[in-house]
């Protein structure tokens, strides 16, 4: 299998078959290009305006989902694609080669909040990471309706492992949304806040696209059950929405009915650390609680003799995330409590 380096422009994402690309966007800091991998497999029932795309790395330093899409390259077999299939395992390359949340080595931009007015097309928007925004849209958002996009907690946080999404107005998206989410197996569904300006999953939802994400593990490791589920969770959504041949059953809090739906949309669900410190965890993500109920501890170890400040839990409900990083900086959220909508 050879990989074809193309500009954006010399893409065909439209003709029957399977293209392996390199998607060369150029390098500001050589004389060169970045290489994004990306393969399109066109079936014969494929119809404008319809398909899907998979993203991994969107962040670079959070690796179930690149793990989960060079599988799927292998797996997925051109004769079984019947609609349109965009697969891109590693989105943001300048943060992955890097293994950073934001395209460090380059402009230092975070790629899920540069989704905002003139990326990639004005002068201060005009990195790589805002021109890799300005590639999806101008590209790849008029030929999908559906968006997987693969997340982990990185450094920034373990998470209780997740599909999650926003609140949509329209019942029908929300609808097919909620029950794409609950394909991919995950023993909770996060439906999370949706005021940070920038962020891809948004963006898909407002043009009326079935977008879900995920959290797949932590630590710039690769967990295996973040593996399966996110593999889990792109298979039913390309077979239940006839994109592709096959039969897929349930698995895991999917099968056994046992998902756990979790909000965090407003600010009563976020501790924020008072100050720089070193978070030690007394309970596990995925744990019951009211609010109140301290999660851990932080500890302050300039001032070895002071007691360290309890992180309490901000409502009732369940552990959705906390941080991961021992030593953390003031204004981090150190956890986050999602109440327990179902």
């Amino acid at each position: 299998m050879s990989r074809v380096v193309a500009r954006p422009n010399q893409l065909d994402l439209d003709s029957p078959g399977r293209r392996d690309y390199w998607l060369a966007l150029e390098h500001d800091s050589i004389w060169g290009d970045h290489l994004i991998p990306l393969t399109v497999i066109v079936g014969p029932e494929t119809k404008p305006g319809q398909g899907l795309v998979t993203f991994g790395s969107n962040h670079g330093n959070e690796y179930e989902g690149p793990v989960v899409l060079k599988h799927l390259l292998k797996e997925i077999k051109t004769e079984d694609v019947l609609g349109r299939v965009i697969i891109i395992p590693v989105l943001n390359v300048s943060a992955f080669r890097a293994g950073t949340r934001e395209s460090s080595p380059d402009d230092g931009v975070n790629l899920n909040r540069a989704f905002v007015g003139g990326a990639g097309k004005e002068p201060a928007l005009s990195g790589i990471t805002h021109r890799i925004a300005a590639f999806v849209r101008d590209f790849i958002w008029p030929r999908v309706h559906m968006v997987i996009d693969l997340h982990s907690g990185g450094d920034v946080a373990r998470f209780a492992i997740c599909a999650n999404y926003h609140h949509v107005e329209d019942p029908v998206q929300a609808k097919k949304i909620e029950e794409t989410a609950r394909w991919f197996g995950t023993p909770a569904l996060m439906v999370y806040q949706n005021s940070t300006l920038g962020l891809l999953p948004s963006e898909a939802e407002r043009l009326g696209k079935i977008t879900v994400g995920t959290e797949l593990g932590w630590g710039k490791a690769v967990l295996t059950e973040g593996v399966r589920y996110g593999r889990q969770g792109v298979l039913a959504a390309l077979i239940n929405n006839g994109l592709m041949k096959g039969q897929i059953e349930p698995i895991a809090h999917h099968k056994a009915g046992t998902q756990v739906k979790l909000e965090m949309v407003d600010r009563d669900c976020f501790t924020v650390a008072p100050f720089d410190g070193h978070y030690e965890p007394v309970l596990d993500c995925g744990t019951a609680v009211k609010k109140g109920d301290i999660v851990g501890w932080l500890h302050d170890f300039d001032h070895i003799d002071m007691d360290p400040w309890p992180a309490r839990a901000g409502v009732d409900g369940m552990v959705l995330a906390q941080a991961w990083v021992s030593p953390i900086k003031r204004g981090q959220h150190i956890v986050v409590t999602g109440r327990i909508i179902q």
